[in-house]
């Protein structure tokens, strides 16, 4: 009978226990992704961005001083350039 017992223990815990590794694998691929998407997220916000839009303004700037007369078309070229 303590066999019977045993058996009957083993079987119906099988399926719970691969439940619990299938909640426990979820639970860190969701803490890991949550991880990785957060670093992502404060690397790009305060990387390439940035640059990108500190060269806009820049050339934004510049259009707009050769606009009113305050640069030169050579000058105005010349900070195209020099911001490609």
């Amino acid at each position: 009978m303590r066999g019977a017992d045993m058996m009957m223990w083993g079987w119906t815990m099988g399926p719970w226990m691969i439940f619990g590794g299938v909640l426990m694998l979820l639970f860190w691929a969701g803490i890991i992704g949550l991880v990785v998407w957060g670093i992502s997220t404060l690397t790009k916000r305060s990387g390439s961005e940035s640059k990108v839009t500190e060269k806009g303004n820049a050339l934004n700037i510049a259009g707009e001083r050769y606009a009113r007369g305050e640069i030169s078309r050579e000058q105005f070229e010349q900070i195209k350039r020099d911001l490609s």
